[in-house]
């Protein structure tokens, strides 16, 4: 009998240890997944300010036309870059991108390309969206598409920028395939309207098109590190 309680009494203390050290285990890993989280988020912030100010940078001539480049409040991955007025705000029931932002396209893109082409950033960048936009005139089943032939258009035109330089022997070719492959074209159709200050509908500014660009979560930079791949370089289409 005493040889029965002691089995049971060494049983017993060795399933309070297991369950300790699971408990202990957890909450290592708990620890450890926290610590990574945040500094994933100190990576993604870092990354974000440094793309901002670059581009920022090397398009401070459009400055004070209202170029901006800013964080996207919707998506904490995401920044925005907003065009100045005027120059990508196209005519009622036209994609044709407007002469102003041709010459704007033509100066901007090898700019834009080549920062985040770039080494210090190829890597980090997991998109770039060119978004489409529309007013409230016409009906949803002519606004949608109407805001995708605006994006494909300013898409279209982009590439033939940066094909014209390759052309020139201007060094963008080195980036374009990095570009081509990030690049992409959707339309909002008039889901986002801009209003004024009276809080009315901006019907010239809403038809627009503006550029989001987003980074590669904590997940997507891990599987990026296993997997390796080509450097950004594939045969997607926008």
């Amino acid at each position: 009998m005493a040889t029965g309680n002691s089995d049971s009494s060494l049983a017993s203390s060795m399933t309070d240890l297991m369950t300790s050290l699971a408990v202990i285990f957890i909450l290592l890993l708990v620890a450890s997944l926290n610590n990574t989280q945040q500094e994933g988020e100190m990576t993604r912030k870092s990354i974000l300010l440094k793309l901002r100010e670059k581009l920022s940078s090397e398009l401070k001539d459009y400055e004070q036309q209202g170029f901006e480049v800013r964080n996207d409040p919707k998506d904490p991955l995401g920044l925005i870059v907003v065009v100045p007025a005027g120059l990508l705000n196209f005519e009622v029931d036209r994609s044709s991108i407007p002469a102003p932002g041709i010459e704007f396209l033509r100066t901007v893109m090898p700019k834009i390309a080549s920062t985040i082409c770039d080494p210090e950033f190829r890597s980090d960048v997991n998109s770039i969206v060119v978004e489409g936009h529309t007013d409230s005139t016409g009906s949803d089943d002519r606004n949608l598409p109407l805001s995708q032939e605006r994006s494909l258009a300013v898409v279209q035109d982009s590439l033939r920028v940066l094909s014209d330089h390759e052309a020139n022997g201007a060094g963008v070719h080195s980036f374009k395939p990095c570009f081509v492959e990030l690049l992409s074209a959707t339309g909002r159709g008039s889901a986002e309207l801009i209003l004024d200050e009276q809080g009315q509908e901006d019907k010239n500014k809403s038809r627009r098109v503006i550029f989001k660009i987003r980074v590669r979560s904590l997940e997507q930079r891990i599987i990026k590190e296993i997997v390796g791949g080509n450097d950004g370089v594939s045969s997607r289409q926008p």
